[in-house]
């Protein structure tokens, strides 16, 4: 008689910020970690969730599981802004101060869902707090570059001591730029963690993080969405194939992000930029959601897009970046 063995698959609860540019690195590393025989749970607000359902390939429809994570009730912030995609300014702090009142809720989740280790984003160092309270194993997980945590993590391990690498520094109105939220820096608890980058762009980096920290940095290499997980939309369509008419390397992607918002002052600098280069280009313009957005033409130089014509695209909203670049 054949005596059949199950093998138990590790169980890894994936916890990112509530951005899309966190969400994206967590999914594909989530596909990876699938793709070796993990059990993966994906957990964030609905509207996040929503975004990502649409880009989970068939193959990872088992080992991929969405879970939702619902903050407080809040007047000024309605579901629909329990994510950054949009966010006016003024209400980052408040969308973070309701991420950190979810504490019982994401302890009740990791208390039900029992997983084998929680990957969590460096931004929530709450959640790896409460992780470390039910003795579940945690390994943070920083989507930016190395460089970056190391140049901050060794202010704070090594205060008033000078940094070893000069090339990289903050100018003077860089220092006086207030943030919404801390990324806090556990001694005791950060011992591994992934970063988003690999030894051949940053291994300098890596190393000294590894020492001032005492931690374990082990990179993803550069994780890089799935062009198959683009959908394609009239519009998007109509980007590649003008993008595809272009000379390599002869057109310029500006995108600021999906958290930042020019003023029309600002927007009208780049736009005489633009016009100034003379070379083609694709800029993403985003308004934060549910304010009121004047006509595109009112924000930008007179005549700039007459005079533009065909040497650039501008898109509104959400553009098929991985594709472009």
């Amino acid at each position: 008689m054949a005596i059949e063995h199950e093998t138990t698959k590790l169980r890894v609860l994936m916890f990112p910020y509530l951005a899309y540019g966190h969400i994206t690195p967590f999914f594909e590393v989530a596909k990876k970690l699938s793709d070796r025989g993990f059990s993966i749970d994906l957990c964030s607000t609905p509207i996040n969730l929503s975004y990502i359902k649409k880009k989970i390939p068939h193959k990872y429809s088992c080992s991929i599981q969405l879970l939702e994570f619902h903050l407080p009730d809040m007047s000024e912030l309605p579901p629909h802004y329990h994510t950054t995609n949009g966010l006016p300014l003024h209400l980052q702090s408040t969308l973070y101060k309701a991420l950190m009142m979810s504490e019982p809720q994401l302890h009740q989740i990791l208390n039900d869902t029992k997983p084998d280790v929680l990957v969590v984003d460096v931004m929530q160092p709450w959640a790896a707090r409460v992780a470390v309270s039910l003795n579940i194993p945690i390994i943070k997980f920083c989507i930016t570059s190395v460089a970056m945590c190391c140049y901050f993590g060794h202010f704070h391990f090594k205060p008033g001591v000078e940094f070893p690498f000069p090339a990289l520094y903050l100018k003077d109105y860089e220092q006086q730029i207030e943030h919404p939220y801390d990324v806090e820096v556990d001694e005791e608890d950060e011992r591994v963690m992934l970063v988003n980058t690999s030894r051949a762009i940053e291994g300098k980096y890596i190393d000294y993080l590894s020492e001032v920290g005492r931690s374990n940095i082990l990179p993803t290499g550069v994780v890089i969405q799935d062009l198959v997980n683009e959908e394609d939309d009239v519009g998007d369509m109509e980007i590649i194939q003008w993008l595809g008419k272009r000379k390599e390397h002869s057109t310029l992607f500006v995108s600021f992000g999906s958290e930042n918002f020019l003023t029309k002052e600002e927007m009208k600098e780049v736009a005489s930029g633009l016009e100034l280069s003379n070379v083609h280009f694709i800029w993403v313009v985003r308004f934060p959601r549910g304010e009121h957005v004047v006509k595109l033409e009112e924000v930008l130089p007179q005549g700039f897009l007459e005079r533009i014509g065909e040497r650039g695209r501008i898109v509104e909203g959400w553009a098929p970046q991985t594709r472009i670049l």
